[in-house]
C-alpha cells in the first residue's frame, strides 16, 4: 500500500496565526487539491494529521471542525481526489497529550488504522514538528514552503534528510514521477 500523510493547514489550505475557525475561512492553497487527486490517480491513499488545538482553547468546537473537514473533502472530491482519512489532535498545547506533534502519536494511531509500517512514508508539513514527528516513526520528512514553511526553513535545524519543496503540488511531482 502507497500511503502518504499530509498536514492540513499551510499544505492544503491557508493557514492562520489564529486558527481556521470556520468553514468559510477553510481555502485551499492554489494547486493543492488536483495534488491530492494525482496522487490518488497515481495509487496513494491520502491521509491528514493536523494539530487543532483551537479546540481545546475553546476557539471552535467538534461540530465546527466537523465542518470543517466536510468542505475539504468535498472540495477535494470536486478536483477528483480523495483523502481516506483525517486524524487530528483537538488539545491545547499544554496539554502534554502523545497525539499532538511533534510527539508521534497521531501518526502512530494511522499505522495501527491502516496495519502499515511508517517507514519512508512520505509526510508533508509546513512546520518543524511535523518533520519531528515523521522522523520519530520513521517516514520521509517533506517541508513545503507554503505557511509556515519559509520560516521553518529559515529558523534552520530540519532533520536530516528532509526535502524540501514549493508547495504541495511541487512535492507531489517528484513523488508520482
Amino acid at each position: 500500500m502507497k500511503l502518504v500523510i499530509l498536514d492540513r493547514d499551510g499544505v492544503i489550505n491557508y493557514d492562520s496565526d489564529n486558527y481556521i475557525r470556520s468553514p468559510d475561512e477553510w481555502r485551499p492553497i492554489p494547486g493543492s487539491l488536483e495534488a491530492i487527486a494525482r496522487l490518488n490517480q497515481a495509487g496513494y491513499r491520502v491521509v491528514v494529521a493536523s494539530n487543532q488545538a483551537g479546540i481545546g482553547r475553546g476557539l471552535f468546537d467538534m461540530a465546527t471542525l466537523a465542518a470543517i473537514h466536510d468542505k475539504m473533502h468535498r472540495a477535494v472530491a470536486q478536483a477528483s481526489g480523495r483523502i481516506e482519512a483525517v486524524f487530528y489532535c483537538p488539545h491545547s498545547r499544554d496539554a502534554n497529550c502523545n497525539c499532538r506533534k511533534p510527539k508521534p502519536g497521531l501518526l502512530e494511531d494511522i499505522a495501527r488504522r491502516f496495519n502499515t509500517d511508517l517507514t519512508g512514508v512520505p509526510t508533508i508539513g509546513d512546520s518543524l514538528r511535523d518533520l519531528q514527528a515523521a522522523v520519530q516513526v520513521h517516514a520521509q520528512p517533506i517541508l513545503v514552503m507554503t505557511g509556515k514553511g519559509k520560516k521553518t526553513a529559515a529558523a534552520g535545524e530540519l532533520p536530516e534528510h528532509t526535502k524540501t519543496y514549493a508547495d504541495l503540488s511541487e512535492a507531489v511531482k517528484d513523488l508520482v514521477q
